[in-house]
């Protein structure tokens, strides 16, 4: 998109809009304190385009798919980074338009497809006409973002995608606890709240399935100013950590903790993944962000495209509207998600806790899906209760729990037919104008997800509720699955998808009862979709049954 931009006084059609459906406004919670000085220095992240994208999306469907003669067959960090580099062309043209502008202090990573700049406001707002640094304050986190959307100089439009740290603001992170609700407590064969023990009875996995691999690893990725506290996870262990064999502490962080409380999600995830997943050496990836300018979340993907070694699993409860995104940021962030399939590696992301979600249009509600749950290159997690809340019985939807079809990416070829079928049965449906049917439906598989125990500043709490829980949990049983791959001198499982709607719900407990909410209206008056036999976009295909998931994986 061309626009008129301000240059040294004259009004010249020289503007390009990398992002022109990305939010622009200040969301609700964010209150202005100011100015940014000219002076004043900022980071920003530019996203250089990348080569042989068809390629890459080509290579990860033969790698990841188990009737591909080159299935597992993964690529090392440097063979993909020979792939996408950006061509020398590219690079020169970005290189040019910043040293023009005086900018000089960048580093890059081994792809070569970001840089990392520092500069003043002053020359951030001359390289994207139309930008203008505020700083904005919520609670006690302050960010410096711009109020109205950029453009860069047309010459060098076609060699980014996009500019980091301009116009997203950090999503306010939801309360992951809930408390419960229902009857009182009655019958045999209670439990009191889901812990370690709960999911190894239900999930059935015995006191042997620890990780005991030389090569296995697996990670958690938190942001927003989200922190774990070693002490939590020992005293985790000493409670809940009794019957099997398990770590008690993280093998390596990766960025700056920070100080403070833990937080309850960072808590949750670290002592879930390293409970399922026991015995496995576990990685936190912790990125708040170093300045005001910095995406957490990009951090954390640059972060990846740096380190040849990284865990062969990563859970990440982290989510976004995708009508807040641009669709040139989630395509990058899509090709960051394959740079991972190619190299082996499992990304799980959180479906999220609103349901259907709803978005409340002038004349009419549609649903909201959420990014990255929605990429149809990660395999997304959804939630699950026990029917009976006190009982180790079969599972049913957990009205929370995220799902639907996306409004920006096609649905791939490998969840076609399973989604068709679902399709089929119109009595499980919403009016068809709520939900894009031609979109990649999500989550593809869940777990429990209500009720569970956590231990954060030395304080076990209970009714600790979010598919932040499941997340985990079903990404440690995938690092038990990986272990035994390795230790048959198999691959990793890597991007999952494909092999799992293969499987067509074969090693897994399939969820057949509840619906999860939606839009407060007279149409659907709060439901969304309902779960059925089979594949569902409330519970994917269901819930790890770990000795039959197992024996369906490591087939070869």
């Amino acid at each position: 998109m061309r626009v008129l931009v301000l240059l040294l006084g004259v009004w010249l059609v020289n503007g390009e809009y990398l992002e022109h459906d990305q939010v622009a406004s200040v969301p609700e919670g964010w209150h202005h304190a100011g100015q940014v000085a000219p002076q004043e220095e900022l980071e920003l992240t530019f996203a250089l385009k990348q080569q042989n994208v068809d390629r890459l999306k080509q290579l990860l469907q033969l790698v990841s798919d188990p009737d591909s003669h080159q299935y597992g067959k993964y690529l090392t960090l440097e063979e993909v980074a020979s792939l996408v580099r950006p061509s020398q062309l590219t690079e020169k043209a970005v290189w040019t338009w910043l040293r023009n502008h005086g900018v000089k202090n960048c580093r890059t990573v081994l792809t070569q497809d970001f840089l990392q700049c520092s500069m003043t406001a002053e020359v951030a707002e001359a390289l994207l006409p139309g930008a203008e640094f505020h700083h904005y304050k919520r609670d006690n986190q302050t960010v410096i973002r711009s109020s109205a959307q950029y453009s860069v100089h047309s010459d060098v439009s076609q060699h980014l995608d996009f500019v980091g740290g301009v116009l997203r603001f950090p999503q306010r992170r939801k309360e992951v606890g809930k408390a419960w609700t229902g009857p009182s407590r009655s019958g045999n064969s209670v439990h009191l709240g889901v812990t370690p023990a709960t999911l190894r009875a239900r999930y059935n996995l015995t006191a042997a399935d620890v990780g005991s691999a030389a090569n296995n690893s697996q990670a958690v990725a938190q942001f927003l100013e989200q922190f774990y506290h070693p002490a939590d996870l020992a005293e985790f262990m000493s409670l809940f950590g009794g019957g099997f064999k398990h770590y008690t502490k993280v093998d390596r962080v990766v960025g700056k903790q920070g100080g403070g409380k833990a937080g309850l999600e960072a808590s949750l995830d670290v002592e879930y993944i390293m409970s399922s997943g026991a015995n496995i050496p576990t990685w936190v990836f912790t990125n708040p962000g170093r300045h005001e300018t910095q995406e957490p979340f990009l951090q954390w993907m640059l972060l990846l495209s740096n380190m040849s070694a990284i865990p062969w699993v990563h859970t990440i409860s982290y989510g976004d509207d995708e009508d807040s995104l641009s669709t040139a940021y989630m395509n990058r962030i899509n090709n960051e998600f394959i740079k991972a399939g190619l190299r082996g590696i499992s990304m799980l992301f959180a479906s999220g806790d609103s349901g259907a979600g709803c978005r409340h249009l002038s004349k009419e509600n549609v649903f909201r899906p959420s990014f990255p749950a929605s990429s149809p290159y990660v395999t997304t997690v959804g939630g699950t209760s026990f029917k009976n809340p006190f009982k180790i019985t079969y599972e049913v939807t957990d009205y929370i729990s995220g799902g639907g079809f996306s409004n920006v990416f096609e649905m791939p070829d490998y969840q076609v037919s399973a989604v068709s079928n679902y399709l089929k049965d119109e009595k499980l449906l919403p009016p068809v104008s709520y939900y894009n049917t031609s979109g990649r439906a999500y989550p593809d598989m869940a777990a429990l997800s209500d009720n569970y125990w956590v231990v954060t500043n030395l304080v076990p709490i209970p009714w600790v509720s979010g598919t932040s829980a499941s997340t985990p949990v079903v990404g440690g049983i995938l690092s038990l699955i990986n272990d035994q791959r390795f230790l048959k001198g198999l691959p990793s499982l890597g991007f999952l998808n494909p092999r799992l709607y293969k499987l067509k719900g074969t090693g897994l407990f399939d969820v057949t009862e509840g619906c999860h909410l939606s839009c407060l209206d007279d149409q659907v008056e709060g439901r969304g979709f309902c779960a059925a036999a089979s594949w569902d976009p409330v519970t994917g295909w269901g819930t790890p049954n770990y000795p039959a998931l197992l024996a369906a994986l490591v087939e070869n």
